[in-house]
């Protein structure tokens, strides 16, 4: 019999769905040792844990369970989310503009139509077809070519893939690609390579490089475009391009299936929201808290410290589980249950404090637009297969989800 803390830290459990029975008896303990680190279950402690950098680092040891190499710890740190105030706001800073009510409304017809057409012609897998929403819009803010999009895409799979074998080695058809994309896949390793050194993905790396330089002779009104102009360093610049290819597709591309998932598996609150549509933005909201894409995050104490009463010394591991404190009894209302109009607190799928996720209004309305059109469907959808989930335990992800309209 394994314990609760062995089965939330076995990547093999997720296969199967999120063990939110042993999530539930871990929170009534809330602060548990599991292997080398500390994890935090409850609301309150997860929140005080994200917005005390001065207590509990990013930069420490970087925002992984596992440590980095020590080879490559220093270049991992340069990473925006791998930073700590002042050096994350000033990065930070130069993205904001992007992420502005302003720009993400220029955005939305774009998106809207996107996610008419993909919904329109379901080819059966809802996970497979939905995965090129946040793949298009990326490209469009980012400055990515969208004929090079699927480049992001695999990217983002060996990085949050790393421990399922069908996503390790991802390689997408290279059709219409670009000259510097055909150039940077030269160096693609097909060794399993850890993708967080710097050595993981040389051809992101290398396409990178290529992209700006294109940018600097070719400016428009995208990310790259001005990352190009700002007074940033190599490790930066590289770490950001990292950052914005694999976060930026990654908790999207499984938040809408899995609020899919939470429709067929509510029928009731499924039909709820399709007689009243004015519900789409609360439950859109509901669907990140039930689903909750990103399971936990690392923060390294910087000082000897306390949680609900249990002694954390200076340079141990804090881990909060988001798909813990999402389902705490103290906060919400039955929270096991799917309720497409729940207005209690905030959830924390995009995380708290000064990393609250950068693009999160970019990925609600994503979001909206592919339900709005799914709710447009003549029927419903139905499950028509068996769900594949992704061998992780960090990304709640979905691989494959089967779907027929009834």
């Amino acid at each position: 019999m394994r314990t609760d803390a062995e089965l939330i830290a076995d990547p093999d459990t997720y296969t199967s769905g999120v063990p939110h029975d042993a999530l539930t008896r871990l929170r009534e303990k809330n602060v548990v040792r599991v292997d080398d680190f500390w994890a935090i279950f409850r609301y309150d402690d997860v929140r005080t844990v994200l917005r005390s950098p001065g207590v509990f680092s990013s930069h420490r040891g970087a925002t992984q369970i596992r440590d980095p190499a020590p080879a490559d710890l220093a270049y991992v740190q340069r990473m925006m989310l791998n930073q700590d105030p002042p050096a994350h706001t000033r990065l930070r800073r130069m993205l904001t503009r992007a992420f502005t009510p302003r720009a993400v409304a220029r955005l939305e017809d774009g998106i809207r139509s996107h996610a008419r057409e993909i919904v329109a012609s379901l080819s059966g897998d809802f996970a497979a077809d939905v995965a090129d929403l946040p793949l298009l819009t990326l490209a469009d803010v980012f400055g990515v070519p969208r004929q090079d999009r699927a480049l992001l895409y695999d990217w983002s799979n060996r990085v949050i893939g790393f421990q399922d074998s069908e996503y390790a080695l991802s390689s997408s058809s290279t059709a219409g690609m670009t000259d510097m994309a055909l150039a940077a896949l030269e160096l693609r390793p097909d060794d399993g390579r850890d993708p967080r050194a710097r050595d993981g993905m040389p051809d992101l790396y290398a396409y990178a490089h290529a992209l700006g330089a294109y940018k600097r002779a070719h400016p428009s009104d995208d990310v790259m475009s001005n990352l190009m102009r700002e007074d940033i360093s190599l490790e930066e610049f590289e770490n950001l391009f990292w950052l914005f290819s694999v976060a930026g597709n990654e908790t999207l591309r499984n938040g809408i299936p899995g609020g899919m998932i939470a429709l067929l598996e509510h029928p009731d609150q499924y039909a709820r929201l399709r007689a009243d549509r004015s519900l789409l933005p609360s439950a859109v909201e509901e669907m990140l808290r039930w689903w909750t894409p990103v399971m936990h995050f690392r923060r390294t104490a910087v000082q000897d410290t306390s949680l609900s009463g249990v002694r954390i010394r200076a340079g141990e591991k804090v881990v909060v589980w988001f798909s813990s404190a999402n389902r705490d009894e103290l906060v919400f209302t039955s929270p096991e249950a799917f309720d497409a109009g729940r207005r209690e607190a905030d959830h924390l799928s995009f995380g708290h404090g000064p990393h609250f996720c950068l693009g999160a209004q970019l990925a609600r309305t994503q979001m909206r637009a592919v339900f709005d059109a799914v709710l447009d469907l003549p029927g419903v959808l139905e499950l028509d297969g068996e769900v594949v989930r992704l061998r992780s335990n960090f990304q709640n992800g979905v691989k494959h989800l089967p779907v027929v309209v009834s």
